[in-house]
């Protein structure tokens, strides 16, 4: 790929001694991002399997929030070259054209849900309205998981959230203004783990400038195959490298393979989630209903929030004791 691209410059920056002109420069950057979607997109893009699942629920469980899939946020990249007809659909708050992309990501930093092309006059609750991120899930599609914290039984895997995003039983957000010892830990782990995601965007733009710096390319198409690739690289780069960083910093990471963590263990940390392949169905619209009902949940999400409450407490005067 040209090196003007891959730093985020211009198509004629660097003519002089690549002797690449400007037309041919666009064209290497288009036959090479088309090249990474074509051939890499199923591994790389792919959705989570029963197997990938198992793992997110057994990373989640570790880090004290049962039943988590990753965190979820919005990224925002300035749209330079925005044309002057639609800047009033793309201009967010800054008044600067902007295209979102919301993502999904583990602690490994993979990125396992990417939905980009949203304009800037968008907030992150209209990203999501307009997100096939739960699409799989109300269509009985996405594997089936259930999981049991402080006691109680729930049947969705959620994703950790910011504030902004609605009271849904698949979001578990902060506590806006905790007022106790319960809801200031549950605060200051909420917000750790969530962090996740934003570390992803980190990482990414890190790693290729041309999202770091304001896009140049004029259409909407171009720049969700620009972000595509790059998620798509970035997911390489993660399969080859997690094994060399996952345990790098916190030995307690490799409690997952002490015998107490296994399945079928009597102890206090035994398994406590299963995961069951999807099984489509699209003529049972009042399944479809109902299950997008119980995404919408707002009382499970509640329910859910206190008893995440109350599993880090125990938890923690648990470890303290001990």
């Amino acid at each position: 790929m040209h090196s003007g691209y891959a730093y985020g410059c211009a198509a004629d920056q660097v003519d002089e001694y690549l002797k690449l002109g400007a037309y041919t420069s666009r064209e290497c950057l288009t036959q090479f991002v088309d090249g990474v979607i074509a051939h890499f997109s199923t591994d790389y893009l792919n959705k989570p399997t029963p197997e990938d699942v198992q793992r997110l629920l057994r990373e989640g469980k570790e880090r004290g929030f049962p039943g988590m899939l990753g965190s979820i946020d919005c990224m925002h990249w300035v749209w330079k070259n925005c044309p002057a007809r639609w800047k009033g659909m793309y201009q967010g708050r800054s008044k600067t054209a902007i295209v979102i992309l919301e993502a999904i990501a583990s602690r490994d930093l993979w990125i396992w849900h990417a939905f980009f092309g949203t304009p800037g006059s968008c907030n992150d609750i209209n990203v999501l309205q307009r997100s096939p991120v739960f699409d799989d899930i109300i269509k009985n599609r996405a594997p089936q998981v259930q999981f049991t914290v402080n006691g109680n039984t729930y049947k969705k895997g959620y994703y950790l959230a910011d504030g902004i995003y609605p009271k849904w039983s698949t979001f578990v957000d902060v506590i806006t203004a905790p007022q106790t010892d319960k809801q200031r830990l549950f605060t200051e782990r909420q917000e750790s783990a969530r962090k996740d995601v934003e570390r992803a965007f980190g990482v990414l733009q890190a790693r290729f400038a041309i999202i770091r710096k304001p896009a140049l390319a004029w259409n909407v198409d171009m720049l969700w195959k620009i972000m595509m690739a790059c998620i798509i690289m970035h997911n390489m780069i993660v399969e080859d490298e997690r094994d060399t960083y996952l345990n790098y910093k916190d030995p307690r990471e490799f409690a997952q393979e002490q015998p107490e963590n296994m399945a079928g263990s009597s102890s206090g940390n035994a398994t406590t989630f299963f995961v069951t392949p999807g099984h489509y169905d699209p003529q049972n619209f009042r399944r479809l209903m109902d299950t997008r009902q119980e995404v919408r949940d707002r009382t499970t999400h509640f329910s859910l929030k206190n008893d995440l409450v109350e599993h880090l407490w125990g938890r923690s005067r648990r470890s303290s004791v001990g």
